[in-house]
């Protein structure tokens, strides 16, 4: 239920976007009318500076403003371009999630509580700390292995963000529902559903045992594998809001130079990320989800090494299948193929013609094969894809915008390293391999296989379901024959529950018509 405390921050955000100039910079073309003329009044209110801003300079200093748990809601929508538009997603992907560090203090006594032990207890030593974001901050520490000591990096969460993030998540609820009834062509977007992803994937990364999780999970996928790693977690030191690991000393990837100077093959690296990339998409389903520069190192021996493993993704087998056949059908020019894997994952809604979507699907794929393959950007060209499918109606899929967007910044990265790069070159060893493992003649056993337990399983819950289903039906049929019923106390709490939504609704009404009175005042 929204309180007017809710409609209140709405009122802020609206009021410091507006103030900033990113009301302003939203293009107007795709705006109804009424959304124009808001518009165009917001231009007289904007700061005087904001308009010799870029976009995505004015959209950081507004969301600098709203507080922290906005730079995390701005981060997570960077990866959503299907919501708030290719440029804005662009635009908040170069936000800098840079905030200013909390004492000391406030750190060790969120340790303290985390784990129940004293820091000296824990620790030999923890230092000042070295770099600080929305969510948590770190610190370099040392503690005691052996009779040596050793350094680790320690991340610590902000005190008080989960309060403020719930709070601000509100409001964020409130924007959503109004879209869908206001906007109804942005329904297809499902913004309710996109608000309840951005909730669950903030509530996972504020618990820093499920980031441990993570990597030690990402750990034992990538065991054998060649040329990458991430650091080891100590679990005596990690909880809910401290997460301990091993320090990497290593060369970030964002410094080009650096790697060149310390002798790393630029190739070699761009093309271990790409490949290390697709083999947990396809291989694991599980990806790091936040694959940027910043996150990626390079240690002394030439191994990748990834950090910060807030948010990941997962794809299920129906997901990979997906993604390795539409890359397949581009290169084999089988745009039937890719259309009907479409239709058959349910992903396009069935009353539309095949033939017809993979036309649409041949006016992407053609024109790459008359380029060279070094210029041809997978990344982009699942860009496309998702854009010709907002044509026939495809309902966004999370888990596939989030994996384009991270092999947007994947292969930006491969790219930064060596222009020239031929990413196609690089991924047909983990493409070709996965496509001949799941779908040639093994995926046929595979498929055996997992139905043989499907069944089983099944046959195990046979009893239950069926002592289920004759409960449900005995209090249907006396639901119909006598009526739903609630009792004296479930009565009561639904009146009280309407009683106070009413109030409230009144409340927020007279605080927005004040609030814009002033606007209008202003105007004036």
């Amino acid at each position: 239920m929204s309180t007017p405390a809710t409609y209140l921050r709405i009122v802020r955000i609206g009021w410091v976007l507006v103030r900033e100039g990113v009301v302003t910079a939203i293009p107007p073309e795709n705006l109804p009318p009424f959304a124009r003329f808001a518009q165009k009044l917001a231009g007289l209110l904007e700061r005087r500076r904001a308009q010799f801003e870029e976009r995505s300079d004015r959209l950081a200093r507004a969301i600098g403003r709203l507080g922290p748990s906005y730079v995390k809601i701005g981060q997570f929508l960077a990866t959503r371009p299907d919501v708030v538009g290719a440029e804005f997603a662009a635009d908040l992907a170069f936000l800098q999630d840079r905030m200013s560090t909390f004492p000391v203090s406030e750190a060790y006594a969120a340790v303290e509580g985390s784990l129940g032990r004293s820091v000296a207890d824990l620790y030999s030593r923890i230092d000042d700390p070295i770099a600080a974001a929305s969510i948590a901050q770190v610190h370099p520490g040392w503690v005691m292995r052996d009779g040596r000591e050793e350094k680790v990096a320690i991340k610590v969460i902000r005190p008080g963000i989960r309060q403020r993030f719930a709070h601000d998540l509100e409001a964020m609820y409130l924007v959503a529902r109004l879209q869908e009834r206001f906007l109804p062509h942005t329904r297809r977007l499902r913004p309710v559903e996109v608000t309840k992803t951005l909730e669950q994937t903030t509530k996972v990364e504020m618990d820093l045992r499920l980031e441990a999780a993570a990597l030690s999970e990402i750990a034992e996928n990538t065991a054998n594998d060649e040329g990458f790693r991430v650091p080891r977690v100590d679990w005596e030191r990690t909880g809910r809001d401290v997460v301990t690991m091993e320090w990497i000393d290593g060369t970030r990837m964002a410094d080009v130079d650096a790697l060149r100077a310390a002798g790393h093959d630029l190739n070699k690296l761009a093309e271990t990320l790409i490949q290390s990339f697709l083999r947990h998409t396809l291989r694991d389903g599980f990806f790091h989800a936040d694959m940027h520069q910043g996150n990626l190192l390079v240690d002394p021996a030439g191994m990748i090494v990834a950090v910060d493993f807030g948010i990941v993704g997962r794809l299920g087998k129906k997901e990979r299948r997906f993604l390795a056949e539409i890359l397949f059908g581009f290169i084999t020019r089988d745009y039937r193929r890719v259309a009907d894997v479409h239709f058959e994952a349910g992903y396009v809604p069935s009353h539309h013609d095949v033939a017809s979507f993979a036309q649409a699907i041949r006016a992407i794929g053609e024109p790459i094969h008359g380029q060279p393959a070094e210029t041809i950007s997978m990344a982009k060209l699942l860009t496309l894809l998702f854009e010709v499918t907002e044509l026939f109606d495809m309902e966004t899929r999370p888990e596939l915008v989030m994996l384009q967007k991270t092999m947007v910044v994947v292969e930006g990265v491969s790219r930064s390293l060596n222009p020239r790069f031929n990413m196609w070159k690089a991924s047909e060893p983990v493409v070709g391999a996965w496509i001949r493992d799941n779908l040639g003649p093994k995926r046929v056993v595979t498929d055996l296989k997992d139905g043989l337990h499907a069944a089983l399983r099944l046959a195990e819950a046979a009893p239950e379901i069926v002592a289920k289903t004759e409960r449900f039906s005995r209090d249907l049929t006396e639901m119909a024959e006598h009526g739903l019923k609630f009792d004296a106390q479930t009565a009561e709490a639904i009146g009280r529950a309407e009683a106070r939504h009413t109030r409230s609704g009144r409340v927020a009404l007279w605080v927005i018509a004040a609030l814009l009175a002033i606007i209008v005042i202003k105007i004036l």
